[in-house]
């Protein structure tokens, strides 16, 4: 069983590169394998995500009033919701998702989509969240939101490339990435919480509410710092930092 300190790990992991394109289960699952953390799984994982989860509703409460009165673009999320759903489900219940937890896998996606982050980020910033986020667009977020699925993807980072390949500026790129984030993870922190109430364990109950108050403290945090960055620069930092991740895994999985 994870101990208090192990949770205190894994949830400054999670809350920092939950919303930083460098893909938060990579990194989780990174540093399980190399500090061999005992028990670490998806139902920790889905409960460091819940603390995730309340960090983008406390930070953007006022914008999320907003839209729940403004029908027409909540409507847009839920759309963009919608293909991750079906096939997260199936992953889950196939155990397909395990399968893919590995350091190979990790390391090419890394790799790879830290490129594409790249050359989206080089495209002209003219689209913004008011005029431009169509049904159409909302869809082709969706759609590569799927992607996200996959250990080393990163949800922030292939959104934000989505978002940016489209021409969406940094900034709203980012906002629709944590909006779009708010069903898909509410979805899989109702299916953790499930699970801790069939697991019946007081102390994987304790240690779940640890993870989420853990998480959502440094979540809140990053999300602050990190909004304020992408106001100023480019994505070229996490581009660098994805590269030199990958191709240590790499090194490590093939040398």
């Amino acid at each position: 069983m994870l101990s208090s300190v192990e949770i205190l790990i894994l949830s400054i992991i999670q809350g920092i590169t939950e919303f930083l394109p460098v893909s938060s289960a990579a990194h989780l699952l990174v540093i399980t394998k190399y500090y061999n953390f005992n028990n670490q799984s998806l139902l920790i994982d889905i409960c460091l995500h819940l603390g995730s989860l309340a960090a983008i509703i406390v930070y953007f409460r006022n914008d999320l009033f907003n839209f729940i009165q403004n029908k027409s673009f909540l409507l847009k999320i839920l759309i963009g919701t919608i293909p991750i759903i079906p096939f997260g489900y199936f992953l889950y219940k196939t155990g397909l998702i395990e399968q893919l937890r590995s350091l190979e896998v990790v390391g090419w996606m890394s790799l790879l989509f830290g490129i594409l982050l790249y050359l989206s980020d080089k495209k002209k910033m003219t689209y913004t969240i008011q005029k431009n986020f169509t049904i159409k667009a909302a869809i082709i977020f969706g759609l590569f939101q799927i992607l996200s699925l996959i250990p080393g993807v990163s949800r922030s980072g292939i959104t934000i490339t989505s978002g940016r390949l489209l021409g969406f500026n940094r900034l709203d790129s980012a906002k629709i990435s944590f909006f779009l984030a708010i069903p898909a993870l509410s979805a899989a922190s109702l299916l953790g919480i499930y699970n801790i109430f069939i697991e019946g364990s007081q102390e994987l109950n304790f240690l779940a509410i640890i993870a989420v108050i853990f998480s959502f403290a440094f979540s809140y945090t990053t999300i602050a710092i990190f909004l304020n960055f992408i106001r100023k620069f480019s994505l070229k930092i996490f581009v660098l930092y994805r590269i030199i991740l990958s191709l240590i895994l790499l090194a490590i999985v093939y040398l």
